[in-house]
Formats: C-alpha cells, sequence, structure tokens
C-alpha cells in the first residue's frame, strides 16, 4: 500500500513536471520545485530520469538571462508520456472527488437526519 502511494506520488510529480517544462520550458528545477511544492533534489531526480527515457532534452541558448542559458523541450514521446500520464491523474483525481463527495453527502444526511442537534456538540 505505501509503495503503491510512492509510485502515485511520483507519478504524480512527473505528469507536473512535464505539464510545467511544456508552460515554462525556462524555468530553472528550483523554479519547478518552487512550484509543485517539492525538493530541488526530487526535481532534479524526476528531470534526469525524464532525461534518460527521452522524454525531455535540455537545449542550451545563449540569449538567456539565465546564467545557465538552457530550455527544457519535451520530445514526441514526453508529449506522448504526458498524455498517458494526465488521463490517470485525471482517473485518480475524479475517483478522489468522487470519495470525497460521497462523504459529504454522507454526513449532509447524518446531521439533516439529527435536525441539526449535532451542530451545538464537542465545539
Amino acid at each position: 500500500m505505501i509503495d503503491d502511494k510512492i509510485a502515485t506520488r511520483r507519478e504524480d510529480v512527473r505528469f507536473r513536471v512535464l505539464r510545467l517544462i511544456e508552460k515554462s520550458p525556462e524555468a530553472s528545477q528550483r523554479e519547478i520545485a518552487d512550484a509543485l511544492g517539492v525538493s530541488v533534489g526530487a526535481v532534479n531526480y524526476c528531470v534526469r530520469a525524464l532525461i534518460d527515457k527521452g522524454h525531455i532534452k535540455v537545449a542550451n541558448f545563449r540569449a538567456s538571462k539565465n546564467k545557465l542559458g538552457y530550455v527544457y523541450v519535451l520530445t514526441p514521446e514526453g508529449i506522448a508520456a504526458r498524455a498517458n500520464l494526465a488521463v490517470r491523474f485525471i482517473e485518480r483525481k475524479l475517483a478522489e472527488y468522487n470519495t470525497i463527495k460521497d462523504e459529504l453527502d454522507q454526513l449532509r444526511s447524518e446531521f439533516s437526519d439529527d435536525g441539526g442537534a449535532a451542530k451545538g456538540r464537542g465545539g
């Protein structure tokens, strides 16, 4: 179960990194980490893995204001991977939404059955 959560979290980070790179190819790893709320080390690990898989490549350019002068570019394989990750991400988020919605509906039902008496308890 823990391994599944870790794998899911990593997949979500990969998806979000690919999305962010597609939108802002000039973003630094620090900027990506800040935007995603993860460590720079996690982004570095993810970016290296994406490069190794051929999903992104690094292009150098000299006209950059950034001292390093590079951009990340999604490859055709990276675009396909992002699309596949997006489908799984959306499915997971919809399942989470439905679980939360069901729980909220159940709570509303419980409280409306109480006639609102539970509102004044314990708080």
